[in-house]
């Protein structure tokens, strides 16, 4: 199999099958590695990593904290460290073979045929859809995005200290009972893991990756902590799931922080589907025509336009779905794929240990997230047959 050749301007995330345990030599896999390699240059990378990781979870992270309490924030940077890690092994997987090129390529080389089609049904239904290539160009989306993210803590800030609300809550050391709703919001807040094997395709110098997801990391965990720790010093248990409702209407900063969350899932909508349509890109050959290539975007597009405004109910359903496949996507998946890749799952060595312990993190996290949004689904079917009724009675 002849490799994909970058071309000027691109970012190379054109996608061939996995060919098999790649070439031993190391000179020809170092070239190889060359001639695959993409133009996007660690910066602009970065932007896409953050414009990732930093979305609409920003808004509802206040709210975790509430939920959970002070001692919740222990398990939030936990979380923030195990996904961290597992970004680390996807690099790791592509490392160790040149011709894995995306994430179902992890897990067909981890598992064969059955592994590329769970994990390529886990990507496909968490992310959805986009109509441009080109890394590069989708780093200026992702600036807005991530500037949204820093423009949204500073009308909180300006909220707080220039209208008058003020740091007055002291809020609750541990809420147990509210722990499986902060444990869920916490995971979800790091779950673009799907998206990293493209980002590290695209990278001009993919040795650099792992810097790229330390900055990642350290600046999302850093904003999420602040805006968390602001909104519970604002609001305490008042607050709602998204901090926006809490901001008093009639002010010009809390007018600025609700127009600029529409800028976050614009900007990320791009960048988080660019796997989806590579896969289905590689599936019918139509990277090579580009009539074709765009016409399947378009039509993918509004899809997910039709399908989230004509069934009842969607977005209930893609809750429970996507908190399910985010967290096998991002804890879950890369563990098992880099344990089996390595070599190391039937080995007691501290490190396969510590990534056995990380899969358990990521089961149990996947229990208290299913058991929450069941939890929440139920509540909100008996206050929608409470509505109904009394719309008949009156």
């Amino acid at each position: 199999m002849k490799p994909a050749k970058a071309h000027d301007g691109d970012a190379a995330i054109v996608v061939p099958l996995l060919a098999g345990n790649g070439d031993n030599n190391t000179a020809e896999s170092a070239n190889y590695q060359h001639c695959v390699s993409g133009s996007t240059s660690f910066f602009k990378t970065c932007f896409n990593g953050l414009n990732a990781l930093s979305g609409v979870g920003i808004l509802s992270i206040p709210y975790a904290l509430s939920s959970g309490g002070w001692m919740s924030l222990i398990l939030f940077f936990l979380i923030a460290g195990c996904t961290f890690y597992t970004g680390l092994l996807i690099q790791r997987c592509m490392d160790m073979d040149p011709n894995i090129r995306s994430y179902p390529d992890i897990g067909e080389q981890a598992f064969g045929a059955k592994g590329r089609a769970f994990v390529s049904l886990a990507m496909n239904v968490e992310l959805y859809l986009v109509a441009t290539d080109n890394m590069s160009i989708l780093s200026y989306i992702s600036a807005s995005g991530v500037i949204a993210s820093f423009v949204l803590i500073g009308s909180i800030l300006w909220a707080s200290t220039l209208d008058g609300i003020g740091f007055h809550e002291k809020g609750t050391l541990l809420n147990w009972k509210g722990m499986p709703t902060a444990v869920s919001l916490y995971a979800f807040c790091y779950c673009a893991h799907p998206v990293f094997p493209t980002l590290y395709t695209s990278m001009r110098n993919q040795k650099k990756f792992s810097k790229v997801l330390l900055v990642c990391f350290l600046v999302c965990t850093t904003s999420y902590a602040s805006m968390a720790i602001l909104g519970y010093m604002m609001f305490g248990s008042k607050l709602q799931s998204q901090i926006t409702l809490n901001l008093p209407t009639d002010k010009t900063s809390s007018k600025v922080a609700i127009y600029t969350t529409l800028v976050n899932p614009l900007a990320k909508y791009a960048l988080m589907v660019t796997p989806i349509i590579t896969s289905l890109e590689t599936l019918f050959q139509s990277h090579r025509n580009k009539g074709i290539s765009t016409l399947i975007r378009t039509c993918l597009v509004l899809s997910t336009i039709i399908v989230a405004l004509a069934i009842p109910f969607f977005g209930y359903l893609m809750s429970l779905v996507g908190a399910f496949l985010s967290v096998t996507a991002s804890i879950i998946l890369p563990c098992l794929c880099f344990l089996k890749i390595s070599g190391i799952y039937g080995r007691f060595r501290l490190e396969s240990i510590s990534i056995w312990g990380i899969v358990l993190i990521g089961i149990l996290v996947l229990v208290i997230e299913f058991l929450d949004h069941l939890d929440h689904v139920t509540v909100g079917d008996g206050e929608r047959s409470t509505s109904h009724a009394v719309t008949r009675n009156g």
